[in-house]
């Protein structure tokens, strides 16, 4: 099979279940950058990029992947206990509703190291 050449595709590629939470985590995280972030296919997964690669996401057959660096990993370990981490990922069971509020602290955390990157 090719690879994606974009985030469409790539969604395409999952069965419907997993599509769903895909196009929820990626709308989720689009409202909450400015609009010029863009989003790419980058390491083969879905990225939002602005001022660099901002923060990644992906579909597994059993979670959901998001990949928001290991300085987040390590910023909010307290929050992230009850979910599978490692180095720089954070992994969400495709059987339970996306966390939201958390997904939000972390995209604005990445956000926020990004647009520092311009001073």
């Amino acid at each position: 099979m090719n690879k994606p050449q974009n985030v469409d595709e790539y969604i395409a590629t999952f069965p419907a279940d997993i599509q769903k939470l895909l196009q929820e985590i990626r709308s989720f995280i689009k409202d909450l950058l400015p609009a010029e972030a863009t989003q790419v296919i980058s390491y083969g997964i879905p990225t939002f990029k602005l001022n660099g690669n901002l923060i990644h996401f992906a579909g597994y057959i059993n979670h959901i992947g998001l990949y928001p660096g290991a300085a987040a990993i390590v910023h909010f370990a307290d929050e992230l206990k009850n979910y599978k981490t490692s180095k720089g990922t954070i992994q969400f069971s495709i059987t339970e509703p996306l966390p939201k509020p958390l997904i939000k602290k972390v995209v604005l955390f990445c956000l926020q190291q990004n647009l520092n990157k311009k001073k």
